[in-house]
């Protein structure tokens, strides 16, 4: 399984648009935010790996 990082690059509303760090030319993906950690806020680094994100320190 394939692991991922990114950083959220804005919230609206229900949903963040976030960017993976090692492709920024692929664009934003929108997720609900009910799948990512509450703590969230832009700028936040995130890691995913076994369909869970997590922040990373």
């Amino acid at each position: 399984m394939n692991a991922f990082d990114y950083i959220v690059d804005r919230i609206d509303g229900d949903y963040a648009y976030l960017k993976r760090t090692d492709a920024l030319e692929d664009g934003e993906k929108m997720v609900a935010r009910a799948l990512l950690p509450e703590e969230i806020a832009e700028g936040t680094k995130l890691h995913y790996e076994f369909m869970m994100y997590s922040v990373m320190e």
